[in-house]
């Protein structure tokens, strides 16, 4: 009798053991999937704040981008425009100075002219 009654309460321990055994599983298995899902949550949020602030900075970049090339643009113009002003200064100056060499030369050539005629005579 002692033994069946053994048998039974061993029995009992070790269906009591394994019970425990498949809960506590299926426990872990639950916190596993929990944590899983937490992390996938988390990931998904991050990603999309991670889209967003790379979009921001897109878009503030392009528009930073356009300002510095219309800047660019009118720096390139006005400074089109002064040296046009300057060359045509330039022109001008060499034109008077050509112009006043040019008389001085032939006051020079109309002066020897004169004295080798004289010469000649």
């Amino acid at each position: 009798m002692k033994t069946k009654f053994f048998l039974q309460f061993a029995l009992m321990i070790a269906a009591a053991l394994l019970a425990l055994t498949a809960f506590s599983y299926g426990q872990a298995g639950t916190d596993v999937k929990k944590a899983a899902d937490d992390t996938g949550k988390a990931t998904d949020t991050a990603a999309k704040k991670t889209g967003h602030a790379t979009k921001t900075a897109a878009v503030k970049t392009g528009k930073a981008t356009g300002t510095v090339a219309k800047g660019t643009g009118k720096a390139t113009k006005t400074a089109a425009k002064d040296t046009g002003k300057a060359t045509e200064k330039g022109a001008e100056k060499t034109g008077d100075a050509t112009k006043t060499a040019a008389k001085d030369t032939g006051k020079g050539v109309k002066k020897g002219a004169e004295k080798t005629a004289d010469a000649v005579k």
